[in-house]
């Protein structure tokens, strides 16, 4: 597993696929504002082996999603840049990546304005079968995956999504599911740094109400 850390977030990169196997990074109140313009071009990473380029990309008919999004690191001229480079990057549906997916980018801003702070994973789902390939042997993933942990507030809360790479996704409500429901597809254990009391209750919740309330009690 290649692990690289950049400004602002961190990249599990699959060399094999071209793309990472997932992205985390914090995203805090006071991030999610900031005066960098979003002026920062795609670039590969040289430093890692098997980074996709900009040829991989061009007329393939996928948009670069970003997993790390150029909105939460407006904070930093540096994180701007490095989340543009192609390791943060997998081919997305335009419609997802312009929908659904911005949609729940935009949630997150609001909702670490509202509780201080949250820790986000997301990444495409690379144990599906994937037969469509851009490019040099970039796989197109079939389904995206985001996890939600807001530690701050009380009691704290977790939540997943699974979006499919599609022009036709629905309501954020009908892809909301729990952790433990994106662990199990994934194989990756988030948040195990948590008590494990506590990691077992709110992997287990899928309770999208809770986040769409407009004020969640913070510890004092």
């Amino acid at each position: 597993e290649n692990i690289i850390e950049y400004t602002g977030f961190t990249v599990s990169f699959n060399p094999e696929f071209h793309q990472p196997n997932y992205v985390a990074w914090e995203l805090t109140a006071t991030e999610t504002s900031g005066q960098t313009k979003r002026d920062s071009k795609f670039k590969t990473d040289f430093s890692v082996p098997g980074c996709a380029t900009l040829e991989d990309y061009r007329k393939s008919g996928y948009d670069r999603g970003h997993m790390a999004p150029a909105a939460d690191m407006k904070w930093s001229q540096e994180a701007m840049s490095d989340c543009h480079y192609l390791t943060n990057i997998c081919p997305q549906d335009h419609e997802l990546n312009g929908g659904r997916w911005s949609t729940l980018e935009n949630k997150c801003r609001e909702w670490a304005l509202r509780d201080s702070a949250l820790i986000i994973i997301c990444g495409p789902v690379l144990s599906d079968y994937m037969p469509r390939i851009i490019g040099n042997g970039v796989s197109v993933p079939e389904r995206f995956f985001k996890v939600i942990l807001s530690p701050y507030t009380e009691p704290m809360k977790a939540i997943g999504f699974i979006m499919p790479n599609s022009s036709s996704v629905p309501q954020l409500e009908a892809l909301a599911t729990s952790v433990d429901q994106i662990e199990e597809i994934t194989g990756y254990d988030f948040f195990s740094e948590l008590p494990d009391e506590i990691e077992t209750k709110i992997e287990s919740e899928c309770n999208l109400n809770r986040w769409m309330i407009r004020n969640s009690k913070k510890k004092k």
